[in-house]
């Protein structure tokens, strides 16, 4: 599974990457991080193209703070696009504690590969939020 990472996430896919190596789940999963920026993204980019990208590409969008209102924003894109086989969008609920508490650290890791390993039962969620 591909990972989107949103541009205020490229720290936090690191430590998440790394973790996950560390942890012995790539020998099991197929998992990959990549930037808005390597996909040729503007970080400006609105959430409606940003969104509709990573779906036809398979991804699954990681933010933590697209915008919440607007005719582009990411819930009115999830409100109106979003469909039963849509890939979720995964939201760090705390960015700045991920960074400074190694248990909530962990407990977003353990979330994340959860809903890789169930990814089928996340399909058409829209959001979720992760720990």
């Amino acid at each position: 599974m591909i990972f989107l990472v949103d541009h205020n996430l490229e720290r936090h896919a690191l430590i998440l990457s790394g973790s996950i190596s560390n942890q012995g789940w790539l020998d099991w999963l197929s998992i990959r991080f990549v930037t808005l920026e390597e996909m040729a993204l503007s970080i400006k980019s609105d959430d409606r193209i940003v969104w509709q990208f990573a779906q036809s590409n398979q991804m699954i969008l990681l933010t933590a703070n697209r915008r919440m209102k607007g005719k582009n924003s990411l819930e009115q894109v999830l409100r109106e696009e979003n469909i039963p086989t849509s890939l979720p969008v995964i939201t760090l609920g705390d960015a700045d504690r991920f960074l400074k508490d190694s248990d909530y650290r962990e407990a977003c890791v353990n979330r994340l590969i959860e809903i890789m390993l169930y990814i089928e039962n996340y399909m058409g969620a829209s959001r979720v939020f992760i720990p």
